[in-house]
């Protein structure tokens, strides 16, 4: 019985996002997967992203939301600035978002105070993400091309994020932030498939002289190999 529930969702999701766009469910999903980091993703986690996407009214095809595979399995939605403030301006409460530069006696900024105005709400709700804090050095990291718009896009999505409570999704800076801790995971593994390719493949094929003769394994020339 839940296997076939499950399935009928997935299928009415994909028909319904499908249909949304006005595109073939078949199209659609190929479109998606590749486009939006699904690829590699099963059935079933692809109509979970679907259905965040769907709950959010975002568009995967203008890359509102896409996605990375998570350390674990399974998929992680990442919603873009872009994503961020469509989500904002879809909700009936949002009354608009005002900024506040902090800058140090040098004028250089220091922070950044986002306020988040909601029409049931009778004060912003606030946020100040610092500069000391956030930006990243090194190679052509946007922080360091660009830190006074990303410390704003920070801000922004950090205070609509408290003000509405969206939940099961990253910004692109954080998910950056973990994807170096996931590739580190996913080489350690293959380094130690390949070893263990590398080992049985350097063993000759078994040989018996006679009925009672043991089996000759190369212990030593093994255990040079795995120490090269």
């Amino acid at each position: 019985m839940t296997q076939i529930a499950t399935t009928q969702d997935r299928k009415s999701i994909l028909l319904s996002m499908a249909t949304k766009f006005g595109m073939e469910p078949a199209a659609f999903e190929q479109t998606v997967r590749k486009t939006c980091g699904c690829d590699g993703a099963s059935r079933e986690e692809f109509a979970a992203f679907l259905l965040v996407a769907n709950e959010y009214g975002l568009n995967p095809i203008t890359k509102e939301i896409y996605a990375f595979p998570k350390k674990g399995g399974g998929v992680q939605p990442i919603v873009g600035v872009d994503g961020w403030f469509t989500m904002a301006n879809n909700h009936l409460a949002f009354d608009g978002i005002t900024f506040e530069d902090r800058l140090s006696e040098d004028g250089q900024l220091v922070a950044v105070t986002a306020r988040v105005h909601r029409k049931d709400r009778s004060h912003p709700i606030e946020v100040t993400e610092y500069m000391a804090e956030c930006r990243r050095e090194g190679g052509d990291s946007p922080w360091k091309k660009w830190p006074a718009r990303m410390l704003r896009h920070k801000a922004a999505i950090q205070a609509i994020r408290y003000a509405f409570g969206f939940s099961g999704i990253v910004d692109p800076d954080e998910a950056d932030r973990m994807r170096p801790q996931m590739t580190v995971a996913v080489n350690v593994q293959q380094a130690r498939e390949q070893l263990q390719h590398r080992r049985f493949a350097s063993q000759p094929a078994l040989t018996v002289e006679h009925e009672d003769a043991g089996t000759d394994f190369p212990h030593e020339a093994a255990e040079s190999e795995v120490t090269a």
